[in-house]
């Protein structure tokens, strides 16, 4: 099939939807369909530019900036972007060009106006795939009432549901934040896990053994640090662990939080925490390896449903996780059930503690812990399944 993906993130961007958007690509393709990614660019001169990427045509088009500055003018940008995009790629060589389907990946909500063009042009499906269901988490972690902002957002995103012939949610768990839309529409909802492909074993520029957590076990976290991360826990947690010197922690990554996060550190003096800038994807496996524990945290205030990212990476690195997410949450279940790795989901640091300390004894006394995680990933995580349920999905009559 000839596909178009439309997306906001993608390489050179090292976050974890790029390092998705960019597996995913790599399987279609491998799976004999012709890709082409549409993508905003601000930084370009052009109205558009295309590459070639591991054998998918990646076209950067000019459009507002939208990551990195104020709210108020991300939202602007991010509101103006689809119309950009579709104005640029009228400009270029794809003008005319029709698709047999469309998908397209959420974060952002804003691309509902370029997909519902693609499609009427294309006279084709769509596939939305939600990984972020916005603005609802903002409103259950108290960041946005139910005012006007929240009106505005919302009318953005339901109409970004409506376009759509099929969403694709994370776990279960998520089904009832569409039960309005299922009821309006003759589109079908499902869950498409989220899904990882196998990256190159490159050498990581972080050398533990060089660093004063040398022979020591590391709880390390790799991602982005920002409000919905709820990451103060974990300093919490490394501030009472400071009396085993044989425990270490480390973040990898960058975010709105990262400044804070360093500044609480040094003023309680962890010096058994180490901050490291975010690293090449593909140097992720040699990081884990190096490590015992995958940190996984989610502010306790969110009511949605969410198999982050990095959850897939240590399970692929066969790194059993620590997690401190809300109350109910899917992932717990997963975690519990598989026996993966403890899961804290009353947000107090000595809970927390307690479950960090039996989960170091479980790596010493069970052979089988990690070999479960990459297990629990080849079953479930699979990028070639993914594709294989989109391709579907945007065939099915």
């Amino acid at each position: 099939m000839r596909i178009v993906l439309i997306a906001d993130t993608f390489p050179p961007l090292r976050n974890s939807g790029a390092v998705q958007l960019r597996d995913l690509s790599r399987e279609f393709v491998r799976q004999g369909h012709e890709l082409t990614v549409l993508l905003p660019a601000a930084d370009i001169d052009d109205s558009w530019v295309i590459e070639r990427i591991d054998g998918v045509q990646v076209v950067r088009l000019k459009a507002p900036k939208t990551k990195d500055i104020n709210y108020v003018s991300r939202t602007i940008g991010e509101f103006l972007m689809p119309y950009a995009m579709r104005r640029n790629l009228s400009k270029s060589p794809l003008a005319a060009q029709k698709w047999d389907g469309v998908v397209w990946y959420a974060p952002s909500i804003f691309h509902g106006p370029l997909a519902n063009s693609l499609k009427k042009r294309s006279s084709c499906k769509g596939y939305l795939i939600i990984r972020d269901i916005f603005p609802e988490w903002a409103v259950d972690m108290g960041l946005m009432g139910r005012g006007l902002p929240y009106q505005f957002f919302n009318s953005i995103a339901q109409y970004q549901y409506s376009v759509a012939d099929v969403i694709g949610v994370q776990t279960p768990g998520n089904r009832s934040y569409f039960d309005s839309w299922l009821k309006k529409s003759d589109g079908k909802l499902e869950v498409l896990q989220n899904w990882l492909g196998k990256p190159a074993a490159d050498k990581c520029v972080i050398r533990l053994n060089e660093t004063s957590l040398a022979g020591r076990k590391v709880f390390v976290y790799a991602g982005n640090m920002g409000v919905a991360q709820g990451m103060d826990i974990v300093l919490q947690l490394a501030e009472k662990m400071l009396v085993r010197p044989d425990v270490g922690f480390v973040l990898v990554g960058r975010g709105s939080e990262v400044q804070r996060l360093k500044t609480y550190a040094q003023e309680r003096s962890l010096s058994n925490v180490l901050f490291f800038d975010e690293i090449d994807p593909d140097q992720i496996p040699d990081l884990y390896a190096q490590c015992s524990v995958g940190i996984v945290a989610l502010d306790p205030r969110h009511k949605s449903h969410n198999i982050p990212g990095k959850f897939l990476t240590y399970m692929q690195s066969g790194l059993p996780v620590l997690a401190n997410v809300n109350a109910g949450n899917d992932l717990s279940t997963l975690i519990l059930n598989e026996k993966v790795g403890q899961v804290c989901e009353s947000n107090q640091v000595n809970d927390l503690l307690e479950l960090a300390n039996t989960l170091l004894e479980q790596i010493h006394s069970d052979p089988n812990l990690s070999s479960r995680c990459i297990n629990l990933f080849d079953r479930e995580f699979s990028v070639k399944s993914s594709v294989q349920q989109i391709i579907k999905a945007l065939s099915h009559e």
